[in-house]
């Protein structure tokens, strides 16, 4: 297996909030809203409990990512969701397509509500210690994966409500977004992936217990009939990435080994993506040395160990 480089603390003392403008929000309400969206997505709405959210994931048929979603239930009829700015207009109107006779209205309400990154001690301490927490006090908080053990939580507040913390610069939330190991789908990468090549399984971003939704059967057959052929690895690189960029092996350029999921330029820590590649990748990368696996731009990348350990049992 290829040898992954262990990291320094790249956040340092960064700590604070700042505004996400790549992310927006949709709201659905609605007698049904929880149940439609159960009937949607990769993970239990319907059981939602209070004070707990929830990654998922938006599929078609053949079980690849259309979207994917940070959610939490407000009230039995009010469910919110985060996702890419990007992918905001066609994910709303194809969830709309599936309403039919169910009892919710899906809104994009990105211009009353407001998302924001914490990061360090601005994190709440009404907050659990769980990814997935939901503090809903002056703010609705979620806590997500940390990034090199700094707490990281998103927070939906009305727009104009005035910062409570110290700003936090956007270039080191979008670096510890990477840190953290947890990619998000946007346009350059829609149907790039099912979920467990972006290690959804692993992170609470898949149900497996749960009943049906478009490309279900395909993402259980992947986990439970197969050995997993891609998932998401942590990559430092010699020049900027960008997400939806082929990863290439120097052993055999020929032939794609995987794809940048998502990526980020710190004007200070260099260039830093999550990249989903073939396991078989890193085997020839283990032969050949650190360096043999490169984007189709040339960029050298070098792999690091994962925040968080794959689980192979569900």
């Amino acid at each position: 297996m290829n040898t992954f480089v262990a990291l320094p603390d790249l956040l340092g003392t960064a700590q604070g909030s700042c505004t996400l403008p790549h992310l927006g929000v949709l709201h659905a309400q609605g007698a049904d809203a929880a149940n439609f969206l159960h009937n949607q997505l990769s993970n239990d709405f319907l059981l939602l409990p209070p004070h707990q959210a929830r990654l998922a994931a938006f599929c078609n048929a053949k079980g690849r990512m259309q979207a994917s979603f940070i959610g939490f239930k407000t009230s039995p009829e009010d469910v919110w969701l985060v996702l890419r700015q990007d992918l905001m207009a066609q994910t709303l109107k194809r969830l709309r397509m599936f309403v039919l006779r169910a009892k919710v209205v899906m809104n994009d309400v990105s211009e009353q509500y407001e998302v924001r990154g914490l990061l360090g001690a601005a994190v709440p301490a009404s907050l659990g210690e769980s990814p997935w927490s939901l503090a809903m006090d002056a703010a609705w908080t979620v806590r997500l994966y940390p990034a090199q053990g700094h707490a990281r939580a998103l927070q939906l507040v009305p727009v104009g409500t005035a910062l409570t913390t110290a700003p936090l610069d956007l270039q080191d939330w979008l670096l510890a977004e990477v840190l953290s190991g947890v990619a998000d789908v946007q346009a350059a990468t829609f149907e790039a992936f099912v979920p467990q090549m972006l290690n959804y399984e692993s992170v609470d971003g898949v149900n497996f217990k749960k009943g049906c939704y478009p490309g279900q059967e395909v993402v259980a057959r992947s986990q439970f009939r197969g050995t997993l052929k891609r998932r998401a690895y942590l990559a430092s690189a010699s020049s900027v990435l960008q997400a939806g960029e082929e990863v290439l092996s120097a052993n055999d350029p020929s032939q794609p080994s995987g794809v940048v999921a998502q990526a980020c330029h710190h004007p200070v820590q260099g260039h830093w993506a999550l990249v989903c590649l073939q396991n078989s990748a890193l085997e020839e990368d283990a032969v050949a040395g650190t360096g043999a696996l490169l984007t189709a731009a040339g960029a050298g990348l070098t792999l690091h160990p994962l925040p968080y350990v794959l689980r192979d049992d569900i």
